[in-house]
Order: structure tokens, then sequence, then C-alpha cells
């Protein structure tokens, strides 16, 4: 091997190696960069917050990108959902969020607490009719009363959707009532569309019991109901009128 030659291998001998110190400095310096990168300001569609195994957690999403959904761990069908947070838990279901959205019709912000392997049993909300200026607000509460039937409903609620005799969709919806499929609204406290402003308690098959409120009259009420509806004992006293 002449000289000309062995030069040149140490040549590039040389440039190899600089060539590899330049690369692992390079990826060494992305890495640091990308753990401590911040920023003042961050425009994007959605943000996805994952565990370390890459364990789905939380969905920062505008309404178009938005999450469907995961329960038992199956995704739900894509469907049209505002823009919020999803939270997801341990074993990857959705068990709540957070969704808004407003215009000239109608508005809204709900808070949702999901039951496990379910939906929901809690909510924060506030919902308006915009262009009536009617408005409801407040704390809701419901009951499932029968235990991990989500996949059981949905499937009855298909069902339900290709029944086109409305007497016989009402008998298929009242069974699934009976069947403790539906769930039932058991409590509300805040102001109802029509203002009245109070407590709100129903019984476990969803009829109102219990009713302590003041009306859009300003009369402050106590009721007890029974099962049919009717009042069986109140108090009520009458508005002062003063302002």
């Amino acid at each position: 091997m002449n000289d000309t030659l062995k030069k040149e291998i140490r040549i590039l001998k040389v440039y190899a190696g600089l060539l590899t110190v330049v690369l692992l400095g390079t990826i060494f310096y992305l890495v640091v960069q990308s753990k401590e990168k911040s920023f003042k300001e961050i425009t994007v569609e959605r943000i996805n917050i994952v565990e370390s195994n890459g364990d789905l957690k939380l969905v920062i999403s505008n309404s178009k990108r938005q999450h469907p959904g995961i329960l038992n761990g199956k995704p739900l069908p894509e469907r049209e959902r505002p823009a919020g947070l999803i939270f997801f838990n341990a074993v990857g279901d959705e068990c709540g969020g957070l969704v808004y959205d407003g215009n000239d019709k109608e508005a809204g912000l709900v808070l949702s607490i999901d039951k496990y392997r379910d939906d929901q049993v809690m909510q924060l909300q506030y919902i308006e009719d915009t262009e009536n200026d009617q408005r409801k607000y407040g704390m809701q509460f419901w009951d499932y009363p029968k235990e991990d039937a989500y996949d059981e409903r949905t499937q009855a609620f298909n069902e339900l959707q290709k029944i086109e005799d409305n007497d016989e969709k009402r008998a298929a919806y009242l069974k699934m009532k009976e069947e403790g499929l539906l769930p039932e609204n058991r409590m509300f406290v805040g102001k109802k569309m029509n203002q009245d402003v109070g407590l709100f308690i129903n019984d476990k098959n969803g009829n109102p019991r219990i009713r302590i409120y003041i009306d859009s009259d300003n009369n402050p009420k106590l009721e007890l109901l029974d099962e049919n509806g009717n009042v069986t004992a109140a108090v009520q006293t009458p508005a002062t009128g003063r302002k």
C-alpha cells in the first residue's frame, strides 16, 4: 500500500470519527431540548396526555378532532362532540369530561363524572336557550338501577331505533325502564328552566318526591309528593314583595 493511499485512509477515519461525534452531539442536544423546551404560546387542534407507557389519560381537543370515547375497552363510534377535555381511567375507559359551546340558539358548559364502566352519574351543568333567554344551571344526579348494563342498554337502544311504529317504540322504551336499563333522575340542585330555584329529589324510579324551592313569583315552597306526583303535604309562605 503506497503512502498516498495510507494518507487518504487516515483522513477518512478522522472524518468518520468527527462525523460520528457531531451526530451523537446533535442527537443529545435534541433529546435535552425536547425535555426542557418551554413555550410562551402553542396553537394546536388536539393534545393527548399519556402515561410513560403510552396509556391515554386526557384529551384536550377542538370539536372536529374530539375523541369519541372508550367504554369497556371498546372505542365508541365516531360522533359529534363539543370542544373540551375528556378524562380516561387506569383501564382505558372514559370516566368524565368537560365540554362547552355556545351560539345564537343554545349554549352550555357541562362537567361530567361517569360511573365506572358506564355513563355519567353527576354533572355540574349550565344549559341555555339563548333564543328565548331561558337557562338551567346547577348539579344533576342520576342512578343506574341495573349494574354493569351499558352494553345491554346500548344494544336495546339500537333495536329501539329500528322500530317505526310509535306505540311499539314507546312499549319497548317502557320495557327498558322496567328492566332497569335507563338512567333515573335522582336529584337536581339549582335553577330550572321555569325559574324555580331549589332542591328537587326523586325516588329510585325517577318520580318527584320532595321539592324545596322558591318559585318564579318569589314564593318559598316545601312539597312532599306521592309516587303519582300528587302533593301530599306542603308548606308555602307568600312572597313579601320586598326588594
